[in-house]
C-alpha cells in the first residue's frame, strides 16, 4: 500500500513538473534564428512574432486572417507604425487596418496616419501608417497612456467579400521612433516595463535558470530599458542651476565694492 501511493505520489509531481514545459512549449512565431526580422506572423497577442524597432517584418497570410507582431518601446519614444499589403491584381474592394495595443493590451490611438485604408479592384498594395502618442514612463492608474514595454500590432481585413475570402496577400511591417527626450519626462517610473513574463523573474529577484526561460518575450531597446527618471530635462536642470550660481556670484562681485570703509577721518 505504501509502494502505492508513493508511487502515485511520483506521477502527480512529473506531471505537476511537466505542465510549465508543456505550456512554454506552445507554438509562437519568433525571430529567425540569425537575428534577423520575423519572416512569418502570429494568430493571437500570445503567438506574436518579435521583432526590433528599424527591422522589416514580412508575412503571408490570407485575408480574413489576423497577423500580430510585438516590438519594444521605451519611454520618451514616439513609435511610428507602417505596414504595406500586396494584394493580387484581381480582387474584390478590401479595407485593411492595422492596430496597435500596449503591454497592457489596451488599443492605442493613433495621433495621425492612415490606420484604416480601402482597395478597390485595381489596387494591388496599399501602405497604412499609425503614429502613436509619446511613451511615458509613468501615468495614473485611470489614464490610458502609453506605458514603456511590448507592443502589439494586429493587422487584418475587415468586411472581406466571402469571394476573397482565403486569397493569400503579403505584408510587410516597420516601427521607427523619434526620441521626444526630456520634453516627455514625468516625475516617477514603472517598476518593470510591461513585457510578458517579466513577473516570473522579477517575483523572487533570484533570476533562475528556470524563470529564465518561462520568459516569454525576449525584446527590449538595443539600450536597455530606461530607467525613467534620467533624461536630459534633469541635465538642462542641472545646468541653469549652475548658470545661475554663477550669475549670483558675479552679480556679487561686481556690486560689493572696494570692501569696508575706512575709520580715519576725512582730512586727519
Amino acid at each position: 500500500m505504501r509502494f502505492t501511493r508513493a508511487l502515485t505520489a511520483a506521477v502527480v509531481l512529473l506531471g505537476l513538473a511537466a505542465a510549465p514545459a508543456a505550456a512554454d512549449a506552445s507554438p509562437s512565431a519568433s525571430p529567425s534564428p540569425d537575428g534577423g526580422a520575423p519572416t512569418t506572423a502570429g494568430t493571437s497577442f500570445r503567438t506574436a512574432a518579435e521583432f526590433e524597432q528599424g527591422q522589416t517584418a514580412t508575412a503571408n497570410g490570407a485575408a480574413g486572417d489576423y497577423l500580430y507582431w510585438s516590438f519594444p518601446a521605451d519611454a520618451e519614444q514616439r513609435p511610428t507604425v507602417k505596414a504595406t499589403v500586396k494584394l493580387l491584381e484581381t480582387h474584390a474592394p478590401q479595407t485593411w487596418r492595422v492596430d496597435v495595443y500596449d503591454g497592457l493590451r489596451r488599443r492605442q490611438a493613433c495621433q495621425w496616419g492612415a490606420q484604416t485604408r480601402t482597395a478597390d479592384a485595381r489596387t494591388s498594395s496599399l501602405e497604412l501608417a499609425c503614429v502613436l502618442r509619446t511613451v511615458r514612463a509613468w501615468s495614473e492608474p485611470w489614464s490610458n497612456d502609453p506605458l514603456p514595454g511590448t507592443y502589439y500590432l494586429r493587422l487584418t481585413a475587415v468586411n472581406v467579400p466571402a469571394s476573397d475570402l482565403g486569397m493569400p496577400v503579403s505584408a510587410e511591417v516597420r516601427v521607427e521612433s523619434k526620441d521626444i527626450g526630456g520634453a516627455a519626462a514625468v516625475d516617477g517610473s514603472l517598476a518593470e516595463p510591461l513585457v510578458p513574463g517579466i513577473a516570473v523573474t522579477s517575483g523572487d529577484g533570484k533570476g533562475d535558470e528556470d524563470d529564465k526561460s518561462a520568459v516569454l518575450s525576449a525584446i527590449e531597446p538595443e539600450d536597455g530599458w530606461s530607467s525613467g527618471w534620467c533624461s536630459d530635462r534633469w541635465v538642462w536642470s542641472g545646468i541653469g542651476a549652475v548658470l545661475a550660481a554663477l550669475a549670483g556670484i558675479g552679480g556679487y562681485a561686481l556690486t560689493r565694492g572696494s570692501g569696508r570703509p575706512s575709520r580715519v577721518p576725512p582730512g586727519a
